[in-house]
């Protein structure tokens, strides 16, 4: 098997499971180059996509030549893989296993492999990295087997009919466990790797696992049954709330922008980040989502330790916070050489600390979401709630890095539109009872903002609103404006128009204007420029886009952050979850708009 394997796979190849703790990304040869132990957030022991020598990979693969073919099992995030080769054929079903209650205290990682015809001998290494040059694993043999250390992760295999080999000492390389599995007809065989962080691990009955695996296929198609969207696009925007479900962070309730870090924006690098932190933008944009499907426990869950996690490290927003509630340390860059040798390779976002001021307006339409699905505010988060919209009033006047956490600092059309919506949003809860303050001061200010941005951020030469005043620069975040309700009328259509004569390559957008010199199309402005559509009437063209959007998708229907317009590769770090709320929005609006238009009956 070739150690660098996981360079010469496109981004595209790659489906993903989930326990509600941690992500593994899954390869068309069965290979897994991605997988933290046990939780997201972590070092990762499986890295491979990062660095196919030493970061680490789970291997299960036919040793003849083979043709491949996979798929979610319906409802699930469970992954059923066939492989079919000369003499027979296989199937492989893909498991983070979940427990009665919920998520397990460990991470365990379930691979059952079924003969269907016929023989196929499939070879097998789970072979830990080096937690991007952190640690250096080692191989510990104790009386119940061996077993695999490696920084704070502890990580055994257990198996049935797997055919382990003993485990081999060698000075020069990294140490690995390695068998074999024969399937017949009807045969049955599970591999199993279970991990903890800093804790025993436990050994389980491969048996029980097996059990589990179709415990797990049940649970997810439970929590399905409780999914509602009966619109256009339903399978799709339904394994787009299942990607989503794969971001959540179980134990808190957070919800990652990504499950990876570092996997490069362009083939140039450069703007490589990690995105395993929880943006409270994204959250926004989820919350919507979720009170619309009727899934009340993410809902609340998430919107309640967003609020927590504000208080605890206030009184300033942050732009994005820990999957555990902390505010994030700084970036810290690795010695790996990167998906693809495109550096680097870190931990950490450098958007920390930035002022963006996008974030009031997403903030508060989080609660005004919450709040009109018929739930009631606590008399903490009203009075933080008064706080930010008059903090809004005051800093509206500021530049800020922007939606897209630029470097340079300017007067960013898309932020000043983001206040006007915290106003509007902070008096709608004060009319409905659910915030004190001044919304007589956040009423005439949001009426200054307007007339400012329409005086100073409209261009008639561009036909457009600009990326910020006196520019003749577009962005594409202006289009989250449209849904918002700050312009569905002729200016915002124009604005569509002219988006796509600067930045659409064919379906997609780039994100800003210059943005193609460095980097991919961004696979949510596509899905964007759908709602804005649909937003100004133009519903026959926004379903047109929508249906061509829909074939960017990977074949198990996942979305990264960039898409290559030339060629639909995949760039950026993935799922990415900012691409599906995009598609799952634009299907929403859609269905509002074309019900807001049928005739009563």
């Amino acid at each position: 098997m070739d150690p660098t394997h996981a360079a010469a796979d496109g981004l595209k190849t790659y489906a993903a499971i989930g326990d509600g703790r941690t992500v593994a990304l899954i390869g068309m040869r069965g290979q897994i180059d991605w997988m933290p132990v046990p939780d997201l957030g972590a070092l990762p022991a499986f890295a491979g996509l990062l660095d196919g020598r030493a970061g680490g990979t789970i291997e299960l693969e036919p040793v003849d030549v083979y043709t491949v073919r996979r798929q979610y099992v319906k409802g699930t995030n469970v992954l059923r893989t066939t492989f079919t080769t000369d003499r027979g054929r296989a199937t492989v079903t893909d498991a983070l296993v979940t427990g009665v209650a919920g998520r397990l205290p460990w991470a365990e990682l379930a691979r059952r492999v079924e003969g269907r015809s016929g023989t196929v001998e499939f070879a097998w290494r789970v072979a830990p990295g080096t937690m991007l040059g952190t640690a250096s694993p080692w191989i510990e043999d104790t009386q119940k087997g061996p077993v695999i250390r490696v920084g704070d992760a502890t990580i055994a295999v257990v198996g049935s009919g797997h055919a382990a080999d003993s485990p081999a000492h060698d000075a020069e390389a990294l140490p690995e466990l390695t068998g074999t599995i024969t399937t017949s007809s009807g045969s049955r065989h599970v591999l199993v790797v279970v991990g903890t962080h800093r804790e025993p691990v436990h050994l389980p009955d491969p048996a029980k696992v097996d059990e589990g695996i179709d415990r797990t296929i049940a649970n997810w198609r439970r929590w399905s049954k409780e999914f509602s969207f009966d619109g256009p696009w339903q399978e799709q925007v339904q394994r787009s709330a299942l990607a989503l479900k794969l971001l959540v962070y179980s134990p808190t309730g957070a919800i990652a922008a990504a499950a990876t870090t570092s996997l490069p924006e362009s083939p140039q690098g450069g703007k490589n980040w990690d995105y395993r932190f929880a943006w409270v933008r994204d959250l926004a944009y989820t919350a919507y989502a979720l009170v619309h499907f009727g899934l009340r426990e993410e809902t609340h869950a998430a919107i309640s330790w967003l609020l927590r996690t504000i208080r605890e490290h206030g009184p300033e927003l942050h732009i994005f916070y820990g999957l555990d509630g902390g505010a994030p340390a700084s970036i810290r860059e690795h010695d790996a050489p990167g998906w693809r040798g495109i550096g680097p390779v870190v931990t950490g976002n450098p958007a920390q600390g930035q002022l963006q001021l996008g974030i009031y307006g997403d903030l508060i339409g989080i609660c005004r979401t919450y709040v009109d699905a018929g739930n009631v505010l606590d008399i903490e988060t009203r009075r933080m709630l008064a706080e930010v919209a008059d903090r809004t009033c005051d800093l509206w006047r500021s530049e800020d890095a922007g939606m897209w956490e630029l470097a340079e600092l300017r007067h960013y059309t898309s932020s000043k539109m983001g206040c006007w919506q915290a106003l509007g949003d902070a008096i709608h809860l004060a009319e409905a009872g659910q915030i004190a303050g001044s919304p007589e001061r956040w009423r005439a200010e949001r009426a200054r903002l307007k007339s400012w941005i329409e005086e100073n951020c409209w261009s008639d030469d561009a036909g457009a609103y600009t990326m910020y005043p006196g520019s003749d620069a577009l962005d594409a975040s202006v289009l989250l404006h449209a849904t918002s309700g700050f312009d569905r009328g002729a200016r915002m259509s124009s604005t569509i128009d002219a988006l796509a004569a600067d930045l659409a390559v064919g379906p997609h957008l780039y994100r800003y204007t210059g943005a193609r010199d460095e980097e991919l199309t961004f696979a949510a402005c596509g899905f964007w420029r759908v709602t804005a559509l649909a937003c100004v009437g133009r519903i026959d063209e926004a379903i047109e886009l929508m249906d061509a959007l829909m074939e960017a998708t990977n074949d198990v229907g996942l979305l990264a952050e960039m898409i290559d317009a030339e060629d639909g590769a995949f760039w950026g770090n993935m799922p990415q979850a900012l691409s599906h709320l995009a598609l799952i929005n634009a299907a929403l609006t859609i269905d509002d708009v074309r019900r807001d238009d049928r005739p009563d009956t």
